[in-house]
């Protein structure tokens, strides 16, 4: 499915904080384009309280068009839980740290191109995922990224670079866990230093853990990387930003329409970027065309 449509009143969404943008003049932009383009338009700021349900009840008084999430994966999250299953789009400007979902998705990536969407742009469906109940638009995973991110989230500065500090330090203390994964096509038991869950192709680091991923064709993909030796590490590294995993024989990918992971020593999960305990079960579904996205005309 994709649409074109015009929009005529719009609610934006932003992340004060999020990466090491700055907002300061965000919201004046916001106001200049849409007064140039004669667009109704309101603004929620979020604050980290009840921002989801006080964005349903605003979604059912004000009826947008669409919501523009202007922040990191974790703003765009939000969006799109308030969107999801409805007919109203969810359109990005990306300002995150990592902005991996906007990347996936053709989105270009600075302010000014991202704002131009509102007025050229399709409206495509895109599949979503949901883990024990919890929505995935982007990508999940369990073990070494999860506790990263974990870490990340508590750092008092954000950006790249605090992110590769964090990693360089966690791996080198890092034990892999336990997993037992079971998919409608194929089953993996042992040791894994991270296992992947989604059905888009890279990180916001640019990183193609599942670069044959397709964002709409009902399949999701989980990537593993099995228990390796340190001196494999920068092998494995340049086969994950050369597009070509499959060359490591420490990564595979399962391809499937449902599974289970049993963790048996490890709880700690991140969806699209936000931590969360999942417990040792962990139930997934795919929900095919369940987020309506806006994305650049082809």
């Amino acid at each position: 499915m994709a649409t074109n449509s015009r929009f005529q009143k719009l609610l934006f969404v932003i992340n004060p904080i999020s990466g090491d943008v700055d907002k300061s003049d965000l919201e004046e932009a916001i106001g200049d384009y849409c007064q140039t383009h004669q667009l109704k338009f309101k603004i929620y700021n979020t604050t980290g309280e009840d921002d989801l349900a006080k964005l349903k009840d605003l979604l059912a008084s004000y009826a947008p068009d669409a919501i523009f999430a202007a922040g990191g994966d974790g703003t765009v999250g939000l969006a799109a839980r308030v969107v999801k299953n409805s007919e109203v789009p969810l359109g990005i400007i990306p300002m995150g740290s990592g902005n991996g979902l906007s990347k996936d998705l053709g989105i270009p990536q600075t302010f000014a191109e991202a704002l131009e969407l509102i007025s050229q742009h399709t409206i495509k469906a895109i599949d979503t995922l949901e883990l024990n109940g919890h929505a995935c638009f982007h990508i999940s995973d369990l073990g070494f990224n999860a506790l990263v991110v974990a870490r990340y989230s508590q750092s008092e500065t954000r950006g790249p670079q605090t992110y590769a500090f964090i990693a360089l330090q966690e791996y080198l203390d890092y034990d892999c866990h336990e997993y037992r994964v079971e998919t409608d096509q194929e089953t993996f038991e042992g040791a894994a230093f991270m296992i992947t869950i989604t059905n888009s192709n890279a990180f916001g680091s640019n990183v193609k853990i599942n670069p044959n991923g397709i964002i709409d064709d009902g399949i999701f993909e989980i990537c593993l990387i099995e228990s390796f030796p340190k001196m494999a590490a920068f092998k494995i590294m340049y086969n994950l930003y050369t597009e070509t995993p499959e060359n490591s024989e420490f990564t595979r990918i399962l391809s499937c329409k449902q599974a289970t992971i049993n963790n048996y020593t490890d709880t700690l999960a991140q969806i699209d970027g936000e931590v969360v305990e999942l417990g040792k079960k962990i139930e997934i579904k795919q929900l095919p065309k369940s987020l309506l996205v806006v994305v650049p005309r082809e």
